[in-house]
């Protein structure tokens, strides 16, 4: 190899990669002792590491083997050498990567990146993070259900974590974790960022529902204005970046009482009465909120449970609901009886029996309006036949 050829190439590699050039002769060095090592082992003869002195001209990239101040380079050893040095560089710059990306990233867990979707693969989505070739990983857990990523899509993902994998070090991103949506928040509300409104509690349904507790240390900052924004305008930016997944943003109260009514938003609650021991809250709503406070299949009751970490049980009319459980208990019933299904079976009641009004009603209407044309038709239509009637019977004279 010429000598611009060995130099410049020794050079670029270790631009490329982030590798001082030292770091790389001295590890070429260390690998070309140690393959001498072998190769007098399997001559038969013993050396030990110490005793071998590399000389390496990085200008011409001729190798030399020094023992007891004499040049002991085998026959052929350059040969071994200039593969040696390839796999040198090669594990180097593998090793330097490593470092690189563990070191940059493990300062970003936690914070949002934009990547591009480049492979998808057995439901493991890939990512290019764009920085020293870094890929992130999106495991299934870690996707949101419903969202569908293609080839080079580009996506806001949280970085969660750094972990060792056969396929070396991976950074793991996700966008389904809750912490995904505070750090949204974060980028679109200043007031978020700054300190000035606080995220307290967050629960999530990704790709469903998210509720929110902000509270703000200056009294004059409203927290859920301050997210929301102008028009909605900052909160219906991050809906769009989770593709329509609704979000509940409610105040946070430090007032245990206030703060579990204030989870079931948008239901109104009437009574919220603690057993502070076992961590349960029993909350009484109208008979009209029950199913505004229960949710679809429960889980207006279940992120309030998630978000406020107490037990809530919903009390009405048709029984208790547990947010726990996600079951019912009707009042009357023994405790240790749950019944599953109570609730829905109780908003769907009230729901067919609002929709069966409705449709008596119409037919009502429709049938007093066809009474009332048939009337009017009778009374216009009798005025003829008696005049007619009247002529007839009239005696011929």
């Amino acid at each position: 190899m010429a000598i611009s050829e060995f130099n410049a190439a020794l050079n670029q590699v270790a631009a490329e990669r982030g590798i001082t050039v030292e770091s790389v002769i001295e590890s070429v060095k260390t690998a070309l002792a140690t393959a001498y090592k072998k190769d007098r082992k399997e001559a038969g003869e013993e050396v030990e590491l110490e005793e071998i002195e590399v000389d390496l001209d990085t200008d011409t990239g001729e190798v030399k083997i020094i023992k007891d101040k004499k040049d002991v380079t085998p026959s052929g050893f350059g040969r071994i050498a200039a593969q040696t040095a390839k796999q040198v560089i090669l594990q180097k710059i593998r090793e330097t990567e490593k470092e690189v990306i563990t070191s940059e990233f493990r300062a970003k867990i936690g914070q949002i990146m934009l990547g591009t979707v480049f492979r998808i693969d057995n439901g493991m989505v890939t990512l290019d993070l764009g920085k020293t070739r870094a890929q992130g990983v999106m495991p299934s857990g870690e996707q949101v259900p419903f969202e569908n990523y293609r080839i080079n899509q580009r996506l806001k993902v949280l970085v969660k974590d750094i972990k060792e994998s056969t396929r070396g070090t991976e950074v793991v991103v996700s966008r389904s974790d809750p912490q995904f949506v505070v750090k949204l928040f974060e980028q679109e509300v200043p007031e978020i960022a700054s300190g000035v409104v606080v995220v307290e509690a967050i629960a999530r349904e990704a790709g469903s529902r998210t509720k929110m507790a902000v509270s703000s240390k200056d009294d004059k900052v409203d927290p859920v204005g301050s997210c929301v924004g102008q028009k909605g305008v900052r909160v219906q930016a991050i809906i769009a970046e989770l593709f329509g997944e609704k979000i509940d943003i409610i105040p946070f109260y430090n007032i245990t009482e206030k703060f579990i009514a204030a989870s079931l938003s948008p239901a109104k609650v009437a009574e919220v009465v603690l057993d502070k021991e076992n961590k349960r809250a029993v909350v009484t709503v109208p008979e009209e909120q029950q199913s505004l406070a229960i949710g679809k299949e429960g889980q207006n009751a279940r992120l309030a449970n998630k978000l406020t970490k107490w037990k809530i049980d919903i009390k009405g009319a048709a029984g208790i609901f547990s947010a726990e459980s996600g079951e019912a208990i009707k009042i009357g019933a023994k405790e240790d009886k749950k019944v599953v299904g109570v609730w829905d079976e109780a908003i769907k009641k009230t729901e067919d029996e609002k929709i069966e009004k409705d449709r008596v009603r119409k037919e009502e209407e429709a049938a007093a309006e066809i009474e009332k044309a048939s009337e009017e038709g009778v009374e216009s239509g009798n005025e003829e036949p008696q005049d007619v009637q009247s002529e007839e019977n009239t005696p011929v004279e």
